[in-house]
């Protein structure tokens, strides 16, 4: 290997035992930000979303866990198992405020951008929408066909949702307040992955070998790319929304320009399938999560424009500690 030529080192964060399938970054607070990583080890993590230095672990769910967010203060976060559970934590001490029982696999989650409310879906195919001011009370349930769901988002103000299907092709949007389907974004293929842009502008999904971009108020495409491989996990960068990110099967996060899907970028270090890649939120970095166990945060500037080569595939770790407590969370 050249020592001389220029590679990009990711901040390696170690803790997970298994695969990390889901990534989630906080907006920005008055402490920072922060990353929240979901693995089948069935144990979230927090970290600082700069740094990847390890916050603290929550501790309680039996089975893997498909999904994991955020609210909008980073205050507390929620999670989605295979113990047929969805639960609240309180992010400052890492307990448990609430569980939220299911009668299957609880594959996705998100709070409304007010924190009012948690939504759900799984594969019972209802979306649920828990009140968190009462979060005993029986959620609003929202039949949802024709297969299980894979990943829910909102939209508008907390006024429409978004959902996949493991098992089918497309993005449906459903009316919050009629409990209707208003809308359907075709895909030919399973979509693994949504986003919506900062700005509230676009869509982001991927779905087997392309990322599509959609318009958030009109649900007209865009842009829609093919890729190199099949990819899992699609993200536009928030500042400019001029790139955007992608990862999937063979192992590598590749940079693409927006505006005309030209690859710019790429980089090498996991040692799996990629599985889900995030933008940081004020776009100066981005995080992966692999099959490796691992989450890799990158420099967005330091990505070696159209090399191919393999970068350093160990690079400073973050952090490897496993606990159950956050009380260091604001400090």
């Amino acid at each position: 290997m050249d020592n001389k030529k220029k590679e990009s080192v990711p901040l390696v964060c170690h803790g997970h035992s298994r695969p990390v399938v889901d990534l989630f970054y906080s907006p920005i607070t008055p402490d920072g930000y922060f990353l929240i990583s979901a693995s089948k080890d069935s144990t979230p993590m927090l970290r600082n979303g700069e740094t990847g230095d390890w916050i603290g672990t929550f501790e309680g769910h039996k089975g893997a866990v498909w999904s994991c967010c955020l609210d909008t203060n980073a205050l507390c976060a929620a999670s989605a198992s295979a113990d047929f559970t969805a639960k609240l934590w309180d992010a400052l001490t890492g307990d448990v405020l609430h569980s939220f029982d299911h009668k299957h696999i609880v594959r996705a989650c998100s709070f409304s951008e007010d924190t009012h409310f948690l939504l759900t879906g799984g594969f019972e195919k209802i979306l649920r929408v828990f009140d968190l001011n009462r979060p005993d009370a029986s959620p609003r349930e929202i039949e949802h066909s024709p297969g299980s769901i894979r990943t829910v988002l909102w939209l508008h103000s907390d006024q429409t949702i978004l959902s996949s299907c493991s098992d089918s092709g497309g993005v449906r949007l459903w009316d919050v307040r009629s409990g209707k389907m208003v809308h359907t974004l075709e895909t030919k293929s399973p979509v693994t992955s949504a986003e919506v842009s900062k700005d509230g502008r676009y869509i982001t999904t991927a779905d087997g070998s392309s990322v599509k971009f959609w318009d958030a108020n009109n649900f007209g495409l865009v842009k829609s790319y093919a890729m190199p491989c099949n990819v899992e996990s699609a993200s536009l960068e928030p500042k400019f929304g001029d790139k955007f990110i992608a990862g999937g099967e063979d192992m590598w996060i590749r940079l693409f320009d927006f505006n005309t899907g030209e690859e710019i970028g790429c980089n090498k270090g996991h040692h799996g399938p990629v599985h889900c890649v995030r933008f940081s939120p004020g776009g100066e970095s981005y995080a992966s999560g692999s099959e490796d166990g691992t989450i890799r945060i990158w420099q967005a500037g330091s990505l070696n424009p159209k090399e191919k080569e393999s970068a350093v595939p160990n690079g400073p770790v973050a952090s490897d500690e496993t606990g159950t407590k956050l009380e260091d969370l604001k400090v």
